[in-house]
């Protein structure tokens, strides 16, 4: 068998020995400390029920070491429609991790997708002048105060067709390709010291549409570094997809080449999708550690990878949730795909993320 075969897919059935390792760690710590004694950050998204549900509030005291904004610095939150942005949602969060020592990411600034529609309507020349505008305002309002911001989420989705896979919107009829640098700049010039983040998705496909989405990433990256753009990480999402095929030893390739060209890279958004995984709880969570923690033991050894940020903490809160409501609102079968369940209580997950990130780093 060749060594590509061997790894096989994400979901694959080799995962029994790495499931045993997973059940079997155990830590008394939280992630969050677990990681920092790796010189490495643990967080998670968080979005406005982390102020109306205070069990679920405190696994972000005690676990994690840096929350991102789930919806509260998007578009369609800061300016629903025209007139004074509303920052209130976000300044309440961000008093929150200040209050507790834990770092706020901002997510996202810019994204052809949850664009509201009154900013659709306008013309390309309003559009345009938008754009600057909302970009020195927004990140004005909170320079110096952030840990990372997501500039850019999500350039690249093949299925529109636009030449070199990108994905179009409003920002991109306006400015076609060119929206990303002049994003970046922008940021820049209105907050020096916050980290620049471009954020990507469905990089560990290694599928058609995965690897268009790497390849398209790196040239991006490659370009905009050329350009002197500052340009300071770039996030891999990680929502892992176990249907589609996943080779650990390409993906570390494509790792450390994204690193040769002089960014950090965070894994922003991670979770395990589990609907193609048996009904049984206890096999499916199972599953979906051995999943992460294979996963993770290869991207982990990458000295670049700086961070792993859940997309939220608990399986209730997931958006998977919300999509297996809205396919089948009679479902009982819920997605489980983070480290803590309805309870609140440690899943394998928790443990598989705890001995992944205990692994000495390359």
């Amino acid at each position: 068998m060749s060594r590509r075969h061997v790894l096989g897919t994400i979901g694959g059935g080799l995962l029994t020995p790495v499931l045993a390792k997973a059940a079997t760690a155990q830590s008394s710590d939280s992630l969050g400390t677990v990681a920092a004694k790796r010189n490495f950050i643990f967080g998670a998204a968080a979005g406005p029920v982390l102020f109306t549900d205070s069990a679920y509030r405190e696994l972000y005291l005690t676990q994690t070491k840096m929350i991102t904004t789930d919806i509260a610095l998007k578009i369609g939150t800061i300016a629903p429609m025209p007139g004074p942005k509303r920052f209130d949602s976000a300044d309440r969060l961000l008093n929150f991790c200040n209050s507790h020592k834990i770092q706020m990411r901002g997510h996202c600034l810019i994204w052809n997708e949850w664009v509201p529609a009154w900013i659709k309507s306008m013309s390309t020349t309003e559009r345009r002048a938008y754009f600057d505008a909302y970009i020195d305002e927004v990140v004005g309002h909170y320079a110096g105060r952030l840990h990372s911001w997501d500039v850019v989420n999500e350039p690249f989705w093949p299925g529109h067709r636009a030449p070199g896979g990108y994905r179009v919107g409003p920002w991109y009829d306006a400015f076609g390709t060119d929206y990303v640098r002049r994003a970046f700049e922008r940021a820049a010039r209105a907050d020096p010291k916050t980290k620049l983040v471009l954020n990507e998705a469905q990089t560990e496909r290694d599928d058609a549409l995965g690897l268009t989405v790497r390849a398209g990433l790196l040239k991006l990256v490659k370009e905009l570094k050329d350009a002197g753009v500052k340009l300071d990480a770039v996030g891999l999402q990680g929502h892992l997809q176990p249907q589609y095929p996943h080779d650990p030893a390409r993906f570390q390739d494509f790792l450390h080449e994204l690193a040769s060209t002089g960014v950090d890279i965070y894994i922003t958004e991670f979770d395990v999708r589990d609907d193609t995984f048996p009904d049984d709880i206890r096999t499916r969570d199972g599953q979906v550690a051995a999943v992460a923690e294979r996963f993770l033991n290869n991207v982990l050894r990458v000295p670049q990878v700086k961070a792993l940020i859940t997309w939220q903490l608990a399986d209730n809160y997931s958006f998977y949730r919300g999509i297996a409501k809205q396919k089948n609102p009679g479902t009982t079968r819920m997605p489980r795909p983070l480290p803590y369940d309805e309870q609140f209580q440690r899943k394998p997950l928790w443990f598989a993320l705890a001995k992944a990130m205990q692994n000495d780093r390359a």
